[in-house]
């Protein structure tokens, strides 16, 4: 288990219709002014990171985007720790180009801003905006190049570079970013593929929501390649949170959520999703194994079963930690008062958990 804090990040919800599949009440709000003070009430409570998504096309009740790395501009403007992470689709982006809009808001911003790797899942949208589909593996493979395109831009001046994706040919980037050496990396995804890649290239992996046993599977398996690699790469997991002062208001609420989900527009998200999750060699890549209440919450955030009373929950949050878990993705169903909740409720719970455990450690 890390000596370090367990981190926490939380989703911007930069998209519309919230973080479920479902008509429930979500008082929550993509538009610019709730996300302003989303991040001011996130920084307060603790949070270290937030992740802004990357839509291009509605679907799914997703009528409305605003582009990721502009609104986490805007969010690190309006705070002063929070780091925000901005998603990205290789394919729509070209590596110079994100390599200089990062580096210019690093800059502004006191180096706070990060990067996350999209390989892509949503094949309509690539087809839909005229970007090649490519295959499971070759879509990590194009992300690697990526990935190993933006450290040569941060890192070196006369930059050269010749991959099947991209070619550089004596490119210096000035001013390079804040950060030293560079912005950090994540990346996502469940599949062989995504783990193997994280295993050579991310500073960090963001992973579906699951059991502990099931993510302590991925995470050995992830660390050992990675230490074949002479790599180390931290852990992420997704996770939609309810917390409610007893555990019966709590699982009230995910039962409503999953009442009044959308089954077409769940249907139609799951047929998009686990094609492509199925699409991995092994057929284990995310979303492949999924049932219907799973895909309710897009990243199958229910699996990781942080809905109960604050005590429940911030023993579960150490217990994926001492599986090997360094950060919690964290959705909610009403963003501004639930993450002021968990700050106040869960988040000391955890801290003195883990200074007990540490206790414990140290007399052993």
């Amino acid at each position: 288990m890390s000596q370090e804090p367990i981190k926490f990040a939380y989703w911007v919800p930069n998209v519309s219709g919230g973080l479920v599949v479902s008509k429930i009440e979500q008082r929550t709000s993509w538009d610019i002014d709730y996300n302003r003070e989303l991040a001011r009430i996130a920084e307060k409570a603790g949070f270290e990171y937030a992740l802004s998504q990357i839509r291009f096309t509605a679907g799914y009740g997703a009528e409305y985007q605003h582009e990721s790395v502009a609104i986490s501009h805007a969010l690190l403007a309006s705070t002063e720790k929070l780091r925000v992470i901005a998603a990205i689709l290789p394919g729509p982006w070209h590596p110079a180009v994100l390599a200089k809009q990062i580096s210019t808001i690093s800059h502004l911003t006191g180096g706070r801003i990060a990067v996350n790797i999209v390989s892509g899942w949503f094949r309509s949208e690539f087809t839909a905006i005229g970007e090649p589909w490519l295959e499971h593996d070759e879509r990590y493979r194009r992300s690697e190049e990526f990935i190993e395109v933006l450290k040569g831009i941060w890192t070196q001046d006369d930059f050269s570079y010749r991959g099947d994706f991209y070619r550089f040919h004596n490119y210096s980037l000035k001013p390079k970013p804040l950060q030293q050496p560079r912005p950090e990396i994540f990346q996502g995804g469940s599949s062989r593929a995504a783990r193997d890649m994280a295993s050579r290239a991310a500073d960090w992996y963001f992973t579906n929501g699951n059991s502990v046993e099931g993510i302590k599977a991925q995470v050995d398996d992830l660390r050992a390649k990675a230490a074949a690699n002479d790599h180390k790469v931290k852990v992420g997991v997704n996770a939609f949170i309810v917390a409610r002062d007893t555990e019966e208001e709590a699982r009230a609420v995910l039962a409503e959520i999953l009442a009044k989900a959308d089954p077409e527009a769940v249907r139609a998200f799951g047929h998009e999703v686990r094609q492509a999750g199925a699409a991995s060699p092994e057929g284990e890549g995310n979303w492949a194994k999924s049932t219907f209440e799973d895909l309710v919450q897009y990243n199958d955030g229910f699996k990781t079963n942080l809905i109960g009373t604050p005590q429940q929950i911030a023993e579960r949050i150490v217990a994926l930690k001492a599986v090997g878990v360094d950060l919690i993705l964290s959705g909610f169903l009403h963003f501004q008062e639930e993450v002021a909740y968990f700050g106040e409720k869960v988040l000391p719970l955890v801290r003195e958990l883990e200074a007990k455990r540490a206790a414990e450690k140290s007399a052993a």
